[in-house]
């Protein structure tokens, strides 16, 4: 609680009342009667009093833009407010100083106090005033849109309908640790082929276009040239003379391939093929089903509904084919019949995690029994995310040496075939 001191319309001394936070202060004056002309606190609260006005003096500020500046510059703040690493720091530190008991809107004035940019000030500033109105936290993001997506929203929800906040957002903020660890490993997992990838494809470029050429100028005039060669030559006359069309050929198939994979048909005939590859179909697999296992376990011990609860989880398995079988399980469910037997049909989650399912269905302890089973499917993800760094790389140098192999031979071939012709 704190303590606040406020003045009436009829002057005299100041009087105190104690509340958690300014507007609950401005609430139970005016339910007691009493209009207050000034109210702040009595000790290091000036912020408190001070934030407002700023926000009247940035509103005066934006009076003279047009609504269409306001949309894009409210778009880029909802859009760039916070990175997912630094969301789920927010929703760490925001449990945290409920946890320590700390009144809601004081926690969140605490946190916009420490280094925060001008827009994840602005983000929090605009949650505040929203909370300081009788909205709830949910609410309140729900309200500021993107960087606070379904997920996060609706387990704030959660917690506020159980009183349970505090523990919720520790929840959600372990959910959200693991999803950024998980994009990194990914991340690291790719970003090593697609640099050698795109050193070897400049240095073929280069070897095409330019070194090529310049070997072929000392050959004899009408001299009868390899196959490889010839091959080459040709394909470095055609970069050479059309490499206007190369590049409209590529941002044509960029366009093209966008649009196409927009396309639900496609998407969900090119997502199937995907899970049936060799070894980044595995990856797919165990990362679809490490984060279904950990958001619907943490959705349902905070208290969310099961059906909602799957709705949400099928957003954050990022494959079309997979996202359908939810879809089906949903449709089971409002059915009044079990989660188990869709995801056993479709083939694509694994037998052990339809087994937890289906005994945590029976037993009632489905939230603590995903819970469980979560840290395994989590580490059977790291050891696909290790295979598929360990084995795509050499794949990857492979075909790259084939291809530097055949430039090469392409340039050796005729070099070899003068040598012999002066012997």
């Amino acid at each position: 609680m704190t303590t606040f001191s406020y003045k009436t319309a009829g002057g005299g001394s100041a009087a105190t009342i104690d509340a958690p936070d300014r507007a609950s202060a401005v609430r139970e004056l005016v339910r007691r009667g009493v209009t207050p002309t000034a109210i702040e606190p009595m000790a290091g609260g000036a912020d408190l009093v001070q934030a407002p006005v700023a926000r009247r003096n940035a509103a005066k500020a934006r009076e003279g833009e047009s609504s269409t500046e306001r949309a894009i510059r409210g778009a880029w703040n909802a859009s760039h407010a916070m990175s997912r690493t630094e969301m789920a720091a927010f929703i760490r530190e925001l449990a945290t100083a409920l946890q320590a008991g700390l009144p809601l809107v004081q926690a969140l004035r605490t946190i916009a106090k420490q280094g925060r940019s001008d827009r994840q000030k602005a983000m929090l500033d605009s949650v505040i005033e929203q909370v300081e109105h009788g909205k709830s936290l949910a609410e309140a993001a729900g309200a500021w849109g993107k960087p606070f997506n379904e997920l996060t929203i609706n387990l704030m929800r959660a917690g506020e309908a159980a009183g349970r906040l505090p523990e919720v957002l520790a929840q959600a903020a372990d959910l959200l640790d693991r999803d950024v660890k998980l994009r990194r490993s990914l991340l690291g997992a790719t970003l090593y082929p697609m640099i050698l990838a795109g050193l070897v494809c400049i240095a073929v470029v280069i070897i095409v276009t330019v070194i090529v050429p310049n070997v072929l100028k000392s050959l004899p005039a009408g001299a009868q040239l390899p196959l490889p060669t010839r091959i080459v030559q040709g394909a470095a006359s055609f970069f050479t003379s059309y490499w206007y069309v190369v590049l409209t050929a590529v941002g044509g198939c960029i366009v093209g391939w966008t649009k196409l994979y927009s396309m639900p048909e496609f998407r969900l005939g090119f997502d199937r093929t995907l899970l049936k590859s060799p070894i980044l179909g595995r990856l797919l697999r165990d990362v679809a089903v490490a984060r279904f296992t950990r958001t619907l376990g943490t959705l349902t011990s905070a208290g969310v509904p099961i059906l909602q609860a799957l709705r949400i989880t099928k957003g954050t398995l990022g494959n079309r084919a997979m996202e359908l079988v939810v879809d089906e399980v949903c449709e089971q469910v409002a059915a009044g019949r079990t989660i188990a037997e869709p995801m056993e049909r479709s083939g694509y989650f694994p037998p052990m995690l339809v087994q937890i399912v289906n005994l945590g269905e029976r037993s009632g302890r489905l939230d603590e029994m995903l819970g469980q089973a979560a840290g395994a499917f989590e580490d059977r993800t790291e050891t696909s995310v290790k295979l598929f760094t360990t084995a795509l790389p050499p794949v990857l140098v492979v075909g790259l040496a084939c291809v530097v192999g055949f430039v090469v031979l392409s340039i050796l071939l005729p070099l070899l075939q003068a040598q012999e012709a002066l012997k």
